[in-house]
């Protein structure tokens, strides 16, 4: 059981008063800070507690498409430059970016 729901566990039993435990002995056996439990009480109280944060299983915006890929893959191979001209040419995407998507196809 991970910690934010043990915790949400035991705020609850504390809030139907089935534990006599205080909000910081509940913090120091989850290992989070009295202030963030007080949080999490807040929530639970709300009912807007989430235990998943809400970017999981989402594709990051600034994602490379295929097509970029492609398209970066050919131009590097039509040019014989290196790859620090090649990136200030380019002006898209970072160095990093770029060279780790070269590397991977095996052009450097």
């Amino acid at each position: 059981m991970s910690n934010k729901k043990e915790a949400v566990k035991l705020i609850e039993d504390k809030l139907n008063k089935k534990t006599f435990l205080t909000y910081k002995e509940i913090a120091e056996l989850t290992g989070y800070h009295p202030k963030y439990i007080l949080k999490l009480k807040r929530e639970v109280i709300e009912g807007t507690i989430q235990l998943e944060h809400g970017n999981k299983n989402r594709v990051p915006a600034n994602v490379m498409s295929e097509e970029e890929k492609q398209k970066i893959i050919t131009l590097y191979k039509k040019s014989n430059v290196s790859i620090r001209k090649f990136c200030n040419f380019y002006n898209r995407r970072s160095y990093s970016c770029i060279y780790n998507l070269l590397k991977e196809n095996g052009l450097l």
